[in-house]
């Protein structure tokens, strides 16, 4: 193995600064190292840290709730966001995986909630403050939230942030404002009027909840981050993280918070960050960082999750069209792994079993890439997966 990871890591198409590390899973031995410590931007694959530091503090089976109460008077409701921005709008298809938290099913319930008590005329303000500081990060290009990489980071986000959801553009410019909107126009359809105003508004401490509806596990959402290489979703998680571990549940405070969390399982050395979801070019991870972080995960139960959400090459997720070179096609199905692309930065962390039935987690991470390490990166997989 090493000499031909050696042999590879002379492709011209990775640049002048590549990191590599082949790790035993089980016992944390180093297979292999090239830079091991030097720190790189790890683009998308920081969604593996993000997911284990949120598996690690907030528990595989926690739930993301969204919430309508008690305003003011009886005909005052409030509606909460919870930061759930899988939360699914009146245009999302049924059916998706997992299953996501319902838009209509909080305003059918809240209209039930409603009619008990004879209301069925009342104003509505949304609470988003759940979320706080900007809602983008340091390091974001200015054309992603337009190109829709990602939707400004709010507590309060239908369809993440999509303005129709099967479609990647456009995302709304005021997530809350929005899915408020949506909400309303729910209610109407279930026989309660509506104000015509809707304005943001803090919800009284101790407010009646009228009704709640709740997200996938975070298990589940995790996978999901993983698979699909969901920004939106990671954002949303390190937030959670953050209040979890006492700190605002901002790009400041998430960071912070996952490297506490990182930190108490031994996962944080070699980690800076400064966003959840790898778009910011001011991160960085060491391969020796993910390679072991990976390796964490695989004796954890808690942290298994990070197992099944890695998308498998050649069939899932960002790996799905991946591993069709001569040098990595055979190993198509053998390879779990997270990618990260940016302009000049291609990334491949992830899980493989050796021949001899051993399994190790591998981090390759160039960020002065010329053009496209991509196909490079899936070669060098391959060979840990063959040997």
């Amino acid at each position: 193995m090493t000499s031909q990871l050696t042999d590879a890591l002379g492709d011209e198409a990775l640049g002048g600064r590549v990191g590599a590390v082949v790790l035993d899973a089980a016992t944390g031995q180093q297979i292999f190292a090239a830079n091991p410590a030097t720190g790189i931007t790890p683009a998308s694959t920081t969604k593996v840290v993000t997911c284990v530091a949120a598996l690690a503090s907030l528990g595989p089976d926690a739930r993301l709730k969204t919430s309508v109460v008690q305003g003011a008077n009886r005909s005052s409701i409030i509606l909460v966001g919870g930061g759930d921005p899988t939360l699914a709008g009146p245009f999302a298809k049924a059916g998706a995986y997992p299953k996501q938290a319902s838009l209509a099913q909080l305003a059918s319930r809240t209209a039930a909630a409603l009619k008990s008590s004879g209301v069925t005329k009342v104003t509505l303000s949304y609470d988003a403050s759940l979320f706080t500081g900007p809602t983008s990060a340091p390091g974001w290009k200015s054309n992603y939230i337009p190109d829709g990489e990602v939707a400004p980071v709010h507590a309060l986000t239908i369809d993440v942030g999509r303005q129709h959801p099967s479609s990647r553009a456009p995302r709304v410019s005021n997530p809350s404002a929005f899915a408020a909107a949506a909400f309303a126009g729910l209610l109407d359809r279930y026989g309660i009027s509506v104000g015509k105003k809707v304005r943001p508004a803090r919800a009284p401490q101790g407010a009646a909840a009228l009704a709640t509806v709740e997200s996938a596990p975070v298990y589940a959402l995790v996978e999901r981050t993983l698979t699909m290489s969901d920004n939106d979703l990671a954002e949303a998680l390190a937030r959670h993280v953050a209040i979890k571990e006492g700190e605002p549940a901002s790009f400041e405070g998430a960071t912070r918070a996952m490297i506490a969390a990182l930190k108490r399982i031994g996962g944080a050395k070699g980690v800076m960050l400064s966003d959840a979801s790898g778009l910011s070019i001011r991160n960085r991870i060491s391969a020796d960082a993910m390679a072991r972080v990976l390796a964490i995960a695989s004796k954890d139960p808690a942290l298994r999750p990070i197992l099944s959400g890695m998308p498998i090459a050649g069939f899932t997720g960002t790996l799905g069209h991946r591993f069709t070179r001569d040098d990595s096609k055979g190993e198509v199905g053998l390879v779990r792994g997270k990618t990260g692309t940016l302009n000049h930065v291609n990334t491949l962390a992830g899980f493989a079993t050796t021949l001899e039935g051993r399994l190790v987690t591998f981090a390759f991470m160039a960020d002065k890439v010329p053009v496209n390490a991509e196909p490079v990166l899936d070669g060098l997989a391959a060979v840990v997966a063959r040997s």
